[in-house]
């Protein structure tokens, strides 16, 4: 059985952003047991030429709530980067998951050379829809998740492998 574009992209989306969340709890709680402003999490990251935390994270949604969208045929919705807080960011977050789940698989499969062009670094580039899932959406969007994990493992947040996969079939 072929896997379908559908489930190439959304269900992994879905679950990049839950962890993402649950990570972002994580955080909260431990800026209230030990008394750490959460300002300074939000602007902490790994070396002073990456994002910091908030734009990791503003950049999973981007990747997730576009890719799903281009493949889908319809306008990625807007959302200014404008989060300053993790209240704000999980908010962001649930705005992301809750346009996700309006995508079908009607929308998605048969995307599989759809012509999709993308504004990278001020240029435009055309992908075929696998290649743009595959290749570009899905690396980008494990990278940046792996990065805001990573800021805050950094930071001292008690966070495990399970936190990053957040819910998997099989793990509970």
């Amino acid at each position: 059985m072929a896997l379908s574009m559908f489930t190439a992209s959304v269900p992994p989306c879905l679950q990049v952003i839950g962890a993402l969340g649950g990570v972002l709890g994580k955080a909260v709680a431990h800026c209230e047991a030990h008394r750490v402003d959460p300002a300074v999490l939000l602007a902490s990251r790994l070396n002073p030429t990456m994002f910091p935390l908030v734009r990791q994270v503003q950049v999973v949604t981007d990747f997730a709530r576009g890719g799903c969208a281009r493949l889908a045929g319809v306008a990625v919705p807007s959302t200014p980067d404008t989060e300053a807080s993790f209240a704000e960011l999980q908010g962001r977050l649930d705005a992301t998951v809750a346009f996700i789940e309006t995508v079908t698989p009607g929308q998605i499969d048969g995307s599989e050379e759809r012509e999709l062009a993308v504004r990278i670094a001020g240029r435009e580039v055309t992908f075929q829809g696998q290649p743009y899932l595959l290749q570009f959406v899905l690396p980008n969007l494990y990278f940046h998740a792996a990065m805001a994990y990573a800021i805050l493992r950094h930071n001292g947040v008690v966070l495990g492998k399970r936190d990053f996969l957040g819910s998997v079939v099989g793990l509970g």
